[in-house]
């Protein structure tokens, strides 16, 4: 059986598309069975039938007397037509039959009627002796032909528009520029859409070069240059000058990866580099953020009561667990309480507000950054239906078979992350409830709080139970969605994305909302706990706040999914340089799947996630996501030029639907850090007690550690929750909360000064949303998608295209009317196409 792989790319637009067979398209696949993918060339109908394909084969097989040939070669043995594409395949009798090699034989007697030429290796030529390589080469008449079906702009003049007024600012960017030939392989022109009639106005200097390497599909070897100095080996100079880690301080070469990997994977890298360098911005203020703390960590008046031998050393502290737990003093957190500081202080607010702003500028110069691009690259007019709203083989061949009822597939989702919400929520609350033990947590008792050790440990479980459920829940994704059947390839990829990434919201960040949203808010008090299923009794946050739990847990989550990503994709086998021929050196990497990308943008944006969602938790999170990305760009970029098979490139002029799923995390933080900074940490209720209810003015925040604990009696407790012994026979102890004591009338009901705190922080959340969201929404107001710049130059462009097209077409018809004087009709045709050459000017 073939199978197919791309020696090169595509830039303009895909010539040829390398699509999945179904049983259906080659006859036998059902009885026989294939040891490799089966594979196609399907090319849109010359006579433009509506919703129509037709199989496209190579020209009948050229019997070429063998010559002698360098292995270096990305020629045919004639020195001269180079090699676009590879099938090859297994021929062993034993395997396949008699049937199969008819099939075989069927399948490239009808690629003659193409126009394309072929060229076999025989398997004698091949490594391991059995491998049949066969070199196709698009004649310049096929390219022509479908540059013009498929409306490929060409260039039909260099542009005469001056360059934007350089910043002088630039040369403090000198160490990190690439040479001018690498990030600007070609000059910018002027394009039209190919036509063959008109060939005389494009400019054609050589037919071997005028369609890009992305078209003409080529093999290259990246460790060296080639030996052929017939062979521009673009992939060395992308090892060279960016796959090398050595070079991660360096731009990237956009226009070159563009023009080797085709536009999809280039605007994916584009926007990979333009997070990462907004992410510069976020790393320094949230830095800056961080320091703050550490530097004030000691005049907080809190941790200072909390360590005080006199005061936390005197509060005897309530059980933590049921029957098995013993009283604990306050001071035993001093050093959790301490280190809370770092990241629950006055910063954090202001780093909360200005990560809500930041990821509005992010998303909205990257609109501006994407329109740059689509100008640059001739995508303005690009539509993706052009090539990814064609059927897939799977619907037509499955759509009479099944159908899905949509109400089905959101209700299936739904019932999915609400039982993997439940399940995380029963293991974390059993986990911590066998942890808070301490006698379990004796051996460690002088470095670890019940409740720290309990955050780090099951974070650490934590991560452990996502990559495992991971694997599960891309099967399921995968599964539901094949049982849609969508209609076309991007619908596919679009529904598919869209569950990929529910499944993934609730399977890394669904922990992280527990500790910031749930743990702590629903304990009870001592003599009437909460239980979770009447069974685990709910966690109690550290007295000084759950800040920095939710903190540990991001921590582990985010940096062990950065480190476990990438030593997945750094150790993969490497390809030692060989004898053997370019070609096979090629079929023997990796296959870059149809969802190479999607997992690429999807880790991308679980990462921006975790820098948003909870940054007000953690303002070192965009540090961690830099340097991580800095990583991560190199190793995407080698993988591309030495493990994998080049992909069959494709057009975008966007980021697709990952766009919308951005937009709404963007939205939702706002609402998850006003939530954090009320809820989990400690500030509000601290401003509360320094405006409301300090009783010293010299020292307005000392006390606050004793007003926000509460009293219990100790021989108020239920049988089930008293503790078995009470060595230093302790009559009362205290609980977070505020209630009033066992001796008042209204005991261990909320006091005044609950309801104060709720309300205060209520109108926090409502003022930071209202101010984030109206300083976003002006924002995204003031800064328009696509740059006068870059509107001026289309408008300009699209009108000098014109007046050049209209003008050829003038002296076209000149020269016609010379030869033919007494035609009437072409006097009024001149007049006409004059008349849109003023248009033109005037417009």
């Amino acid at each position: 059986s073939f199978s197919l792989y791309c020696s090169g790319e595509e830039t303009n637009g895909p010539l040829f598309e390398h699509l999945s067979s179904t049983d259906s398209e080659l006859p036998g696949n059902s009885e026989q069975g294939l040891s490799t993918t089966e594979t196609t060339l399907l090319i849109s109908d010359l006579q433009g039938k509506t919703g129509r394909r037709f199989k496209l084969f190579l020209k009948q097989r050229l019997r070429i007397d063998r010559r002698h040939q360098s292995k270096d070669s990305v020629f045919f043995r004639d020195g001269n037509r180079r090699i676009d594409f590879v099938l090859a395949y297994v021929d062993d009798p034993k395997i396949e039959g008699e049937k199969k090699t008819e099939r075989r034989r069927e399948f490239e007697n009808n690629l003659a009627k193409a126009g394309l030429e072929l060229e076999t290796e025989d398997k004698k030529e091949s490594e391991n002796g059995k491998t049949y390589f066969v070199k196709i080469h698009a004649p310049w008449e096929v390219l022509t032909t479908y540059a013009e079906v498929l409306n490929i702009k060409m260039p039909i003049k260099e542009s005469d528009i001056p360059c934007a007024v350089e910043n002088p600012f630039d040369w403090l960017f000198w160490p990190f520029r690439l040479p001018e030939i690498v990030m600007h392989p070609e000059p910018d022109y002027f394009t039209a859409p190919f036509s063959k009639e008109r060939q005389e106005l494009y400019l054609i200097d050589d037919e071997n070069t005028f369609f890009s390497p992305s078209v003409r599909n080529r093999i290259c070897q990246y460790w060296k240059k080639a030996n052929d100095p017939k062979c521009e080996n673009e992939r060395f100079t992308l090892y060279r000058e960016w796959a090398r880690f050595p070079r991660f301080f360096k731009e990237q070469p956009l226009d070159l990866i563009r023009k080797y990997y085709g536009e999809r994977i280039g605007i994916y890298f584009a926007w990979l580099g333009f997070y990462t360098e907004m992410l510069f911005f976020a790393a320094v203020v949230g830095l800056i953020c961080f320091l703050y703390g550490a530097f004030t960590m000691n005049e907080n008046m809190s941790s200072q009561e909390i360590c005080d031998a006199s005061i936390g050393g005197e509060i005897i502290m309530c059980p933590l667990c049921d029957k098995k737990c013993d009283y604990w003093r306050l001071n035993s957190t001093c050093e959790s309480s301490e280190y809370s500081h770092l990241f629950d202080n006055v910063a954090t607010l202001f780093f909360a507000i200005f990560m809500g702003i930041w990821v509005t500028l992010f998303l909205e110069f990257w609109k501006r950054r994407q329109a740059r691009l689509e100008y640059e690259w001739d995508l303005v007019d690009f539509e993706e239906e052009q090539q990814q709203l064609q059927l897939r083989p799977e619907y037509e061949a499955k759509c009479t078979q099944k159908r899905k009822n949509p109400v089905t597939q959101i209700s299936l989702i739904i019932a999915s992350m609400i039982a993997v919400i439940v399940y995380r929520l029963a293991v974390y609350a059993a986990f911590a409830s066998l942890m808070e033990n301490t006698q379990t947590l004796q051996p460690i008792q002088g470095l670890l709080t019940p409740q720290l050790a309990t955050s780090v440990t099951a974070s650490f479980l934590n991560f452990v139970i996502i990559m495992i459920l991971n694997f599960v829940y891309e099967r399921i994704a995968i599964w539901i969605t094949d049982m849609e059947i969508p209609r076309t390839h991007l619908e596919y990829e679009n529904r598919l994305t869209m569950k990929m990434f529910l499944f993934q919201f609730v399977n890394y960040y669904s922990s992280c909302f527990y500790v910031a949203f749930f743990k702590g808010k629903f304990v009870g008090y001592p003599g009437l706990y909460t239980y979770m299923f009447n069974q685990w009794r709910n966690e109690e946050c550290d007295p000084a706040g759950c800040l920095i739990e939710l903190t540990t847990q991001l921590t582990i989550i985010m940096a062990g999914k950065q480190i476990w990503g990438n030593i997945q994709e750094a150790f993969v086998p490497s390809n030692p340089e060989n004898l053997y021929s370019r070609w096979e050196q090629d079929h023997d990497l990796q296959t870059f799947g149809a969802l190479g990308l999607f997992y690429e943008y999807l880790e991308m944006v679980i990462q921006f996630g975790f820098i948003t969602l909870f940054v007000a938790s953690f303002p070192l999170a965009p540090l961690l996501a830099l340097m991580n990305n800095i990583l991560e760009i190199r190793v995407d970029s080698w993988k591309l030029t030495t493990q994998y098979k080049r992909p069959v490139a494709a057009k975008a002029h966007s980021i697709g639907v990952w766009q919308e799923i951005l937009n709404g995390l963007a939205i939702l933080s706002v609402v998850t850090n006003a939530f954090i900074v009320a809820f989990t940490s400690d500030m509000i209720p601290r401003l509360v007690y320094y405006y409301a209810y300090s009783m010293d003015p010299d020292s307005p925040m000392s006390g606050y550690i004793n007003d926000s604990l509460s009293v219990f009696r100790v021989s108020d407790f239920l049988e089930k929750n008293r503790p078995d012994e009470n060595p230093g026979n302790f009559t009362t102890c205290r609980y977070r909360d505020y209630r009033y004591p066992p001796d008042h009338e209204k005991q261990y009901t909320h006091t005044m000064q609950f309801w104060h705190i709720l309300a205060a922080k209520m109108a926090f959340i409502i003022i930071m949303e209202h101010v984030v969201f109206i300083v976003k929404f002006f924002v995204a107001w003031m800064i328009p998608d696509v740059s006068a710049e870059v509107k001026a130059k289309i408008k300009r462009e699209k009108y000098l295209t014109q007046k050049i097209l209209h003008e050829y077409e003038l002296t076209k018809l000149k020269q016609k009317l010379c030869e033919r004087r007494t035609d009437a009709s072409m006097e009024k045709e001149v007049m006409a196409t004059e008349g849109k050459v003023e248009l033109s000017e005037l417009m």
